[in-house]
């Protein structure tokens, strides 16, 4: 019979494997601690948690551990995708789960993707899928793999140093200072084969070119090599660590993740020159090459409600364009709930939130269709102010600008 005195899990990141009498995998997890996750389990639990329903059928439990909490995300991925247990799976629509996307282009970046997203995009876009990651904190993730392997997310040779290259998280892309062969063999490489949980074979092989770099004199290369080295010896995860993502899957009330915003505002001058602007935020940080801008073509008389609909409606048949975690709207009730019916009849299922100028204009007021929401918008405010006011800027600058050619 299982008993919490047989088993000896370590204090260590990992995942941990339920098999029933018939030796059937039937549920990984992850855990920051093997030892507290697994112990848990034989405790009367505080909540009503779904995993209960069946952990009477456990009759055999194994873990494997791993280096850091991130790599015990990827192993939990890689192992449900590999094996399908049956309780990570049953009940569990997978087409709401992210997936970690490598796009197939001359500078390929590192995408967060949703499954529903993913099944209406071109797979030839892709040089390598992986996922999908139950309640993936894509945010704190991506953030870490930036750090770790310096992929770009910025326009090839755009004349100026991006935000991360200013941070040395950027390899150069921006400035023209690395070839995309090199960008190929350096950033994505070995990117996919952490994605693919070969951590010690990279290492390994990490280590072997810089030691060649060092025989070779190039001294630089080497020392890149050794710091890449030394920081994926000692992953910084903790902040995947917070009460709202790291638990198993099952387990409901997960918060929203919200890594993708995209932005709207509609700019005019009365009932003439009526435009839009979309911007796009990833990770808190703008793509500007995502950014789209508008005409209104059937809106007549001065109407913000008819044109966000418009918009949003011309926005949606572009399938090829990823939905963003959010929808921002530069605007009140109004024109939130005209957002929301158009994703309604969409079938699309996303939050939205809207910011309005307050009495006086001099505050804003926060309009969400999310309950769930509300701590995390309260965390973001000025984030999605400036959100609200780039796509103010941006719309604004394109109404100028179609003035200026009507002349």
């Amino acid at each position: 019979m299982l008993s919490e005195k047989t088993i000896k899990a370590p204090d260590k990141p990992g995942i941990y494997l339920f098999f029933n009498a018939k030796k059937e995998l039937i549920y990984v997890g992850k855990a920051t601690s093997l030892k507290k996750r697994v112990t848990s389990y034989f405790q009367p639990p505080k909540t009503s948690r779904p995993i209960e329903t069946f952990f009477s059928e456990v009759i055999k439990i194994k873990w494997q551990t791993t280096n850091s909490v991130l790599e015990a995300i990827i192993l939990e991925a890689n192992s449900i995708k590999k094996f399908q247990p049956k309780y990570n799976v049953l009940g569990k629509d997978d087409k709401s789960w992210n997936y970690l996307v490598i796009t197939k282009s001359k500078f390929p970046t590192l995408e967060a993707v949703r499954g529903h997203e993913l099944i209406k995009l071109d797979p030839k876009k892709f040089k390598a899928v992986f996922g999908p990651f139950p309640n993936l904190n894509t945010a704190a993730v991506l953030k870490i793999l930036r750090r770790l392997f310096h992929y770009s997310t910025c326009k090839p040779n755009q004349g100026r140093p991006c935000f991360y290259y200013q941070m040395n998280q950027c390899s150069g892309v921006c400035t023209g200072e690395i070839s995309a062969r090199a960008y190929n063999h350096d950033v994505i490489r070995p990117l996919i084969l952490f994605l693919r949980g070969k951590r010690t074979r990279l290492l390994k092989t990490l280590t072997s070119e810089m030691r060649r770099y060092s025989k070779l004199h190039f001294f630089e290369e080497a020392g890149r090599l050794r710091d890449q080295i030394n920081s994926l010896q000692r992953i910084q995860d903790i902040t995947l660590l917070n009460k709202n993502f790291f638990f198993d899957s099952p387990v409901s009330n997960i918060q929203p993740q919200i890594s993708k915003i995209e932005g709207y505002d509609i700019s005019n001058l009365g009932s003439t020159n009526m435009v839009a602007g979309l911007v796009v935020f990833q990770d808190n940080s703008p793509q500007k090459s995502n950014y789209r801008k508008f005409k209104i073509k059937t809106v007549a008389g001065q109407s913000d409600v008819d044109c966000l609909k418009e918009v949003l409606e011309r926005r949606l048949k572009h399938h090829e364009w990823p939905l963003p975690d959010l929808f921002l709207i530069d605007g009140g009730l109004p024109q939130v709930n005209a957002v929301k019916k158009v994703l309604a009849e969409n079938k699309i299922n996303r939050p939205i939130i809207g910011i309005a100028k307050g009495k006086l204009r001099k505050k804003n007021d926060f309009y969400l269709t999310d309950e769930t929401l509300t701590s995390w918008l309260k965390q973001n405010k000025n984030l999605l102010i400036q959100v609200r006011d780039e796509a103010h800027r941006f719309a604004i600058a394109y109404q100028r600008q179609t003035r200026k050619i009507s002349r």
